[in-house]
């Protein structure tokens, strides 16, 4: 019995010195003295924003879904444009997602292959059937196997040598 009371005297004394520490910290940083009630609700919120069913389902890992999209040559044409390879090859597309594909609207990544140009040395034109680049790219699906073009962001561009 009397373990069990030192263990809960030191959480809670560790729960007031980290309240006092945060109220005279936040006294130091904004010169103003501490909104109690306001500081200790939003730590509730918080805490309990953490262990609440949809953050726990966002924050366990699970396997993207691969998505069939119907638009592809407007999609490469757009990568094409704002990564500013040569070329990029359609067959190498793969679109998936974390969301729900059911919904109307779901964010979806691309990756796709790119071609730079052809290097030309000593007036021969020398074309490479390997890729350059691996393009990744986010975008916004406004229907059912449609991408809205004008949602496509780069997010990266990996030289592959």
């Amino acid at each position: 019995m009397v373990k069990v009371l030192r263990a809960i005297l030191i959480v809670v004394l560790f729960i007031v010195f980290f309240e006092v520490g945060l109220f005279s910290s936040y006294t130091i940083v904004t010169s103003e003295a501490p909104d109690v009630q306001g500081l200790i609700n939003m730590q509730i919120d918080e805490v309990s924003g953490l262990i609440s069913s949809d953050n726990v389902n966002k924050v366990l890992i699970k396997d993207p879904t691969p998505v069939e999209i119907d638009n592809k040559q407007q999609i490469a044409l757009k990568i094409e444009n704002l990564s500013n390879v040569d070329g990029v090859n359609i067959e190498s597309m793969n679109m998936s997602t974390y969301d729900d594909p059911d919904d109307e609207n779901f964010n979806v990544t691309i990756e796709v292959l790119g071609y730079e140009s052809p290097n030309s040395t000593s007036s021969q034109i020398i074309i490479s059937q390997n890729p350059s680049y691996k393009i990744v790219a986010t975008a916004n699906s406004t229907s059912r196997g449609v991408v809205d073009i004008d949602s496509i962001k780069i997010q990266s561009i990996l030289k592959l040598y």
